[in-house]
């Protein structure tokens, strides 16, 4: 009679409630997803447009030029980065709702915060390639206009003394290290568009619909102050109307928080300590609306 041998069979696994490895699943599976979508064809229509404020300038001077480039160059690239998330973010879950992609993942191991998380997270990943190709775009623009202005200030038999002075404004108004602080800026500006449009597309039905009205979310919240302020001065400043303006400033965030980049791209300092600030004000919106988000989307049948 032979042995038989016994096998000890392991008890099954219990799931982990969250898994950061789904999450990174779903954020490079979001990342292929508009990858395909040619979602990077913006970058081209930025190239095109640094070239041509490169070689057509209206500046009465060097100085003017290089100003003119970096304002333009970096309002482009704060622009692309609040439009691409409101647009990428908005076509993701109606797009995985279309392709029934959405009753697949759920239908496995998957919770609902880490398919939001994931989503978000592939659009910032996208946002962060993109921010820093047109940050190199850009800088290798304007250090190539710096070098040529400047090689035109040192012209034979000028004085040295007003060569110099013309290097070292010509050297303030170009490329500086303090410019990425600028486009790190935009990133976080572009971070809270995008949990604020995911959580719209979370009920909304169409995603046009979820496109403009994070637009207009965006609009509103470049005037948050101006809008507060008028709203307490045209009421009677009652405890009602301070928890309405306290809801006002959670639901609607205040993206002029994130102008002082503004001031970095024209040459003007800044405080290390206000960067942390505003990452930390921009992961507070994060979890703010990732959780309405996760509110609204446990609701869904799927």
């Amino acid at each position: 009679m032979s042995e038989e041998s016994t096998t000890l069979q392991a008890p099954g696994r219990k799931v982990p409630y969250f898994s950061p490895v789904r999450v990174w699943t779903i954020t490079m599976s979001t990342v292929t997803q508009l990858v395909r979508m040619k979602t990077f064809y913006f970058l081209l229509a930025f190239a095109l447009l640094l070239l041509a404020v490169g070689n057509v300038t209206f500046a009465s001077s060097p100085a003017q030029a290089l100003s003119t480039l970096k304002k333009v160059s970096f309002g482009a690239i704060d622009l692309f980065a609040w439009l691409f998330a409101i647009v990428a973010t908005a076509l993701l879950i109606p797009r995985d709702i279309e392709d029934r992609t959405l009753y697949t993942i759920l239908s496995k191991p998957v919770r609902r915060i880490e398919y939001l998380l994931g989503k978000l997270g592939g659009v910032l990943v996208v946002i962060a390639i993109s921010l820093g190709v047109m940050f190199v775009v850009c800088s290798i623009m304007i250090l190539w206009q710096q070098i040529g202005f400047i090689a035109g200030e040192q012209s034979p038999g000028r004085p040295k003394e007003e060569v110099e002075a013309a290097v070292a404004l010509i050297q303030k108004n170009g490329f500086r290290l303090e410019l990425a602080v600028a486009a790190y800026a935009s990133f976080l500006k572009a971070a809270v568009v995008a949990s604020v449009t995911i959580l719209l597309s979370t009920f909304a039905s169409s995603s046009l619909f979820t496109i403009i009205i994070s637009i207009l979310v965006f609009l509103v919240g470049h005037a948050h102050t101006m809008a507060t302020n008028f709203w307490l001065a045209e009421t009677d400043n009652s405890v009602a109307v301070q928890l309405v303006l306290k809801l006002f400033k959670i639901v609607i965030p205040n993206f002029q928080l994130f102008s002082f980049s503004e001031g970095i791209v024209q040459g003007a300092a800044f405080a290390p300590l206000v960067i942390w600030q505003i990452t930390g004000v921009t992961l507070g919106y994060l979890i703010v609306f990732l959780f309405l988000s996760l509110l609204t989307f446990v609701d869904k049948e799927f």
